[in-house]
């Protein structure tokens, strides 16, 4: 891995990036309808007033409506007309879901990712179980390409979360049970046919399937997770119990709109608190005061985490995520803040429906 960067010579490159990014989506031989037509609207110009990523403050957040009403196209960049792409959805337990195009950004996300998981415990040419949400979701294409770039092949179960979530909603417990225990067959029924040294899944599955069989007896040696809440107490669960301390463990926070912040190393310090580290610059996760959003919230603190997304392919400023998190400081190999200890927004003041997250 290369030598971290100091924070003065990551917030260059991010300010770097920032200019670039908007000088393509902003720009007419380049740019996408949305912004330019935002843009026109706007009374400033972006191409000419934004310098470096503080400027990003001159914009709006960026609304869940604008993915779910608009169609696609008008995310699309001129750069990328008349090519084809994917349509990837996040949410939609209720009503439309948000939709995001995109053509490369999922293959460049995971490669980047590949190298922060050890060949022990993906070793390469080792086949993989993808246990979760396929369908729509970008997770599934992005998997599978970080098993075959890891010159790998992926095995897949899948899930439907928005149907486990409506249930949940609706008080059927039995039938959300049922359909847990049908996909955790499906995976066991795989572990012990097939040959696999690498499993995704979602935290509670993870758990489940544990309940069914030992995992490394299984051959599993790598664990990458993907969820939300995971507090230090189910995090140190995980560890000591489902994975018995032998099996490496990977937890990552992302989305559809971000990709993926991967976590660093738990230490003995660190009690089985998980601070992940957005990808940078492609994405800038920062830990907001959610009742003033210019303010970032002090080191330990907890604020609405507030994503900013820079791609060529995808250009959201401010978008304030369903997620509550503290904010932590950099940390080798990472120059830029973390987010820690992941859970939805509110979560300590209202019951929270996550179904298998």
């Amino acid at each position: 891995m290369n030598p971290t960067p100091t924070p003065a010579a990551a917030q260059a490159q991010l300010d770097a990036h920032v200019r670039e990014i908007i000088h393509w989506h902003f720009s007419p031989e380049t740019g996408c309808p949305f912004w330019l037509n935002w843009a026109a609207k706007a009374g400033w110009n972006p191409l000419t007033e934004v310098k470096c990523f503080a400027d990003m403050l001159r914009f709006p957040h960026f609304q869940d409506e604008w993915l779910r009403d608009l169609p696609n196209e008008v995310w699309a960049p001129k750069a990328y007309a008349g090519r084809p792409f994917n349509v990837f959805e996040t949410g939609g337990t209720t009503g439309m879901p948000k939709q995001r195009i995109g053509w490369d950004d999922y293959k460049t996300d995971y490669e980047e990712f590949s190298g922060k998981i050890s060949d022990e415990h993906f070793p390469r040419g080792g086949s993989w179980l993808m246990v979760g949400p396929t369908g729509p979701r970008r997770l599934r294409l992005a998997i599978e390409h970080l098993a075959n770039f890891r010159g790998s092949s992926c095995y897949f179960v899948d899930l439907d979360p928005r149907w486990v979530k409506k249930v949940i909603a609706n008080k059927h417990y039995d039938q959300a049970k049922a359909y847990m225990e049908h996909v955790v067959d499906q995976a066991v029924t795989i572990l012990k046919h097939r040959k696999i040294a690498g499993l995704f899944t979602t935290p509670k599955l993870l758990e489940a399937l544990g309940e069914k069989i030992n995992i490394f007896d299984a051959g599993i040696r790598g664990v990458f997770c993907g969820g939300t809440t995971m507090a230090p107490q189910y995090v140190r669960f995980i560890v000591e119990e489902v994975l018995e301390n032998r099996i490496g463990f990977y937890p990552t926070y992302g989305n559809t709109l971000m990709g993926l912040a991967a976590s660093v190393p738990l230490r003995p310090e660190d009690n089985y608190s998980i601070t992940y580290y957005a990808p940078q610059p492609r994405a800038v996760l920062r830990v907001v005061d959610p009742n003033n959003t210019v303010h970032t919230k002090n080191y330990g603190e907890w604020g609405r985490v507030e994503l900013t997304t820079l791609t060529k392919e995808f250009f959201m400023p401010r978008f304030l995520e369903r997620d509550e998190a503290i904010r932590r400081e950099p940390r080798a190999p990472y120059a830029w803040d973390g987010v820690a200890e992941v859970r939805p927004f509110g979560a300590m003041e209202k019951n929270i429906v996550e179904g298998v997250y």
